[in-house]
């Protein structure tokens, strides 16, 4: 790239690190929260006014309230039996990142997909920040697409990129 750069990580640049253990401890126990299957009294974990920003399929939520109706109750619905299970969790300051699976069973419809019954795992990434105590902002990715995948259904029909790898197609040349 030629020419100016765009200014890069301006969100954690000014990162308190003292702060380090009192953001971990938050994500700890909103994780065992989760796997506990708490709705609530999430906001024990939660700023009333939080973000949750996930990307397309997923949406976002602005507040405890939306979070907890438009995200926790319509996926504990979809899936149940669910456990949660980070992968690995990285703590910097105010801020913390992880990305791992949650094992469930479909037992509710899902995105127009009836209850299969089958045991799917969701991928996910999380990048939370913490301020007193709280999380006041999460961003997420969701894998939907590799979710559908498993119970059959698939959302790029037949174009995905995978083909690329398994020399089904050869990539386009810019």
């Amino acid at each position: 790239m030629k020419g100016a750069r765009p200014e890069q990580a301006a969100l954690s640049r000014e990162t308190d690190l003292t702060k380090t253990d009192a953001t971990r401890a938050v994500i700890e126990a909103m994780v065992d929260g989760l796997n506990d299957h708490r709705i609530d009294d999430i906001g024990a974990f939660f700023a009333a006014d939080f973000r949750w920003m996930g990307n397309v399929g997923c949406g976002t939520k602005r507040g405890l309230r939306e979070f907890q109706d438009n995200w926790q109750r319509p996926f504990q619905a979809a899936f149940s039996d669910k456990v949660c299970i980070d992968e690995a969790r990285l703590y910097m300051g105010e801020w913390a990142a992880a990305f791992g699976r949650q094992e469930a069973t479909h037992s509710g419809e899902f995105m127009g997909v009836a209850p299969t019954g089958k045991r799917v795992e969701i991928r996910y990434m999380d990048f939370w920040k913490v301020e007193d105590g709280r999380i006041v902002d999460n961003w997420v990715m969701v894998d939907f697409a590799g979710v559908l995948a498993q119970l059959g259904k698939d959302v790029f029909a037949g174009e995905g990129w995978e083909a690329f790898d398994r020399g089904e197609r050869a990539p386009p040349r810019p």
